[in-house]
């Protein structure tokens, strides 16, 4: 099999499983926290290592919101089972970059990360994360060629896969929508908010031997479920959170 086909056939198996991806980056973290010897970092370093990991995760959620927010129907979506796109998206964040959700989920990622304290799992995710999503880019891309053509070719020549270029930037053809953020990305936040306190919890558990939340972790956890609850209910049961010509 040619490499191409082949990168191909890789990218469209890993694009099915990508939502499993944050499990793997749980587990992965365990023997990095184990291997991380807090007492050896100062206050103020724990404290810098900890600003930058929420800001990053900040940085990501924005980035994503951003892109589903002012996106067409039948464009950036969640489906797993095979490759779709009904609009070919060069306005918004798609004149600046050309896979921004997948730029807006490695900085989520990264941030909790970071939050571990050991610069070499963030090497390390980084590495993982650009290997693992490569394919699935490169197949995605294989996939928009063959459906849109010459018109894709124009597009992808002139605006970079992952690292934006601002001064490219062109308004998106609709308008934001806070409704499609709020419907869509609830999941998100909540994977990350857990994604924090699973590292805050295993650490203090391998740094004193016993499992302990603290009560500012636990009103968090119960105030982000609570609005997630919410809005999934909004979201099955109502339609309060829809909007025509959205995904």
């Amino acid at each position: 099999m040619a490499l191409v086909n082949e990168f191909e056939k890789q990218g469209n198996f890993l694009f099915r499983f990508r939502g499993q991806l944050p499990i793997l980056l749980f587990l992965l973290a365990v023997p990095f926290l184990y291997w991380t010897d807090t007492s050896s970092i100062s206050k103020y370093l724990k404290n810098f290592y900890s600003y930058c990991a929420v800001i990053l995760s900040i940085i990501g959620f924005c980035i994503r919101a951003y892109t589903v927010g002012s996106t067409p129907k039948g464009t950036s979506g969640r489906n797993t089972k095979e490759q779709k796109a009904f609009v070919l998206n060069t306005t918004g964040i798609y004149s600046i970059v050309r896979h921004p959700l997948y730029l807006g989920n490695y900085f989520l990622w990264i941030g909790i990360v970071v939050f571990t304290f050991n610069p070499y799992f963030i090497v390390v995710v980084s590495l993982l994360y650009w290997i693992y999503y490569e394919r699935i880019m490169y197949a995605e891309e294989r996939f928009l060629e063959r459906k849109f053509g010459e018109e894709y070719l124009s597009w992808s020549c002139s605006i970079p896969a992952f690292i934006p270029n601002l001064k490219l930037y062109k308004p998106s053809i609709i308008s934001f929508s806070l409704k499609t953020v709020l419907r869509r990305e609830y999941s998100g936040v909540l994977a990350t908010v857990i994604g924090f306190v699973f590292v805050e919890v295993i650490r203090h558990y391998f740094s004193v031997g016993e499992w302990y939340i603290s009560s500012s972790y636990i009103y968090l956890l119960l105030v982000v479920s609570v609005i997630v609850l919410l809005l999934r209910t909004l979201k099955h049961h109502t339609a309060l959170l829809s909007e025509d010509g959205r995904s």
